[in-house]
C-alpha cells in the first residue's frame, strides 16, 4: 500500500484513517517517502513492515544504514543509481532488502520528484495524479522578444522533455549479480494490457536466467527468451527504450512525438479458467466478427479467430465495441484454457 506522499499539515490529519485501514487488511507493506508519515506508522502500527519509496531518493550506503535505523525494511533506489553502484550498497547493507525500476517512465528532475504536473495542470505528481507533462510537445512562442531560448525544434514543436522508457529486460542476469532483491515495473496510468505484457515478459525472462544458472546453462535457452520478450515489448506503445542511467550514460530522449506508435490494439480480456471455444471476453475498443486476433495468457499465446459474437440478450452481432462496460460471449476458432489478454494487429486490418 502506498502512503508516499510528501505530506502537509492537512494530510496529517487524513493520516489516523488511513493507518485504520492499513490495520484492517494488513498490507505485506506500506511504501513512504516522507519522514513525519514513517514516523507515525512507526509509532501506531509498530508491527507494520515499511518500504522506502524511490521518491525519497537513497543513492548511498549511509542513507540506506540510516533509513534502516528508522524501522525500514526495504529500500527502492532512485534511478539514478547505476549497476556498480548497487552492487557496493548491497555489500556495506547486506540486512537491507534492495528494490530497483527495470522498465517504463523516466521522470524529470529526480526519481519522482517534480513539480511540472502540479505547476502546469495542478495535478501533483507527488501525490500520484501525474499529467505527465513531460510528455508534451513544447514550442516557443515570444512576439515581444523578452527572452532568447535555444530549443531543438522544427515549425511542429519538440518533446524535449520526453526521456526514452527504461529497459533493462537484456540485462536481468547483470541485475542479479548485482544482490538486487526485487525487481520494480513502473505502471503509473498505464492500462492492465500494459502491466500485463510487461511483467509476463519479465517474469518470464527471471525464470529463465535463474534456471540457466541453476542447470549451469549459458546460452540456449535465454538466447531464444530474451529476444522474443524485447519483441514483447516492443509490441507495447513506448518511447524508444534505453537502460536508463544503469551503466552511468545519460537516458536519451524522443524529440519528435509523444511515442513511437504500435500497431497492436488491445481488444479485450477474459477472466475464465475453463478450456473452451466459447468464452466471456469483456471487450476493450472493438471487435468484429472474423477478426484475427492474438490471445496472450500468462504462459502462452496463439492467433485465433473470432468465429461469433454474442450480446447479453443472447443475439448474435457483428461488432462489440468498448466503452460499454460489457462483457460478450465469443467463439473462438479453437479452444483456449486460461485466463487471457486478447489484441488485434491493426497492419492487418483491410
Amino acid at each position: 500500500m502506498t502512503l508516499n506522499i510528501y505530506a502537509h499539515q492537512r494530510h496529517l490529519k487524513t493520516l489516523p484513517k488511513h493507518l485504520k485501514l492499513i490495520k484492517e487488511i494488513q498490507p505485506s507493506a506500506v511504501i513512504v517517502s516522507d519522514p513525519g508519515v514513517l514516523s507515525v506508522i512507526r509509532r501506531k502500527l509498530p508491527n507494520q513492515e515499511v518500504h522506502l519509496s524511490t521518491q525519497a531518493n537513497a543513492t548511498n550506503s549511509e542513507a540506506i544504514k540510516f533509513w534502516q535505523q528508522q524501522g525500514v525494511s526495504r529500500v527502492i533506489l532512485a534511478r539514478e543509481v547505476t549497476l556498480e553502484e548497487i552492487q557496493e550498497i548491497k555489500k556495506k547493507t547486506p540486512n537491507v532488502e534492495l528494490e530497483c525500476f527495470v522498465h517504463g517512465a523516466m521522470c524529470m528532475s529526480y526519481s519522482g520528484r517534480c513539480i511540472l504536473s502540479k505547476w502546469m495542470t495542478n495535478r501533483s505528481a507527488n501525490m500520484g495524479d501525474c499529467s505527465q507533462p513531460c510528455r508534451w510537445q513544447y514550442s516557443v512562442v515570444d512576439d515581444k522578444k523578452r527572452f532568447s531560448v535555444e530549443l531543438e525544434q522544427d515549425q511542429h514543436g519538440t518533446y524535449f522533455f520526453n526521456s526514452y522508457d527504461m529497459c533493462m529486460v537484456e540485462h536481468l542476469d547483470e541485475l542479479i549479480d548485482t544482490g538486487i532483491d526485487s525487481l520494480k515495473i513502473e505502471g503509473r496510468a498505464k492500462s492492465v494490457y500494459y502491466v500485463a505484457m510487461v511483467t509476463r515478459a519479465y517474469r518470464i525472462v527471471l525464470d529463465a536466467t535463474w534456471k540457466a544458472r541453476k542447470d549451469r546453462l549459458k546460452e540456449s535457452e535465454l538466447e531464444r527468451v530474451i529476444p522474443e520478450q524485447r519483441k514483447q515489448l516492443e509490441k507495447l506503445s513506448h518511447r524508444g527504450y534505453s537502460e536508463g542511467f544503469f551503466f552511468g550514460e545519460e537516458p536519451q530522449h524522443l524529440f519528435d512525438k509523444a511515442y513511437k506508435e504500435t500497431n497492436w490494439l488491445f481488444v479485450g480480456i477474459s477472466q475464465e479458467e475453463k478450456k473452451s471455444k466459447e468464452r466471456n471476453i469483456f471487450v476493450h475498443n472493438y471487435l468484429n466478427k472474423g477478426d484475427e486476433v492474438e490471445v496472450v495468457g500468462a504462459t502462452f499465446d496463439c492467433m485465433v479467430k473470432i468465429e461469433r459474437i454474442v450480446d447479453e440478450k443472447g443475439e448474435e452481432i457483428k461488432s462489440a465495441h468498448g466503452g460499454l462496460n460489457k462483457t460478450f460471449q465469443v467463439t473462438l476458432s479453437k479452444s483456449v484454457e486460461g485466463t487471457f489478454l486478447a489484441r488485434r494487429n491493426e497492419k492487418n486490418i483491410g
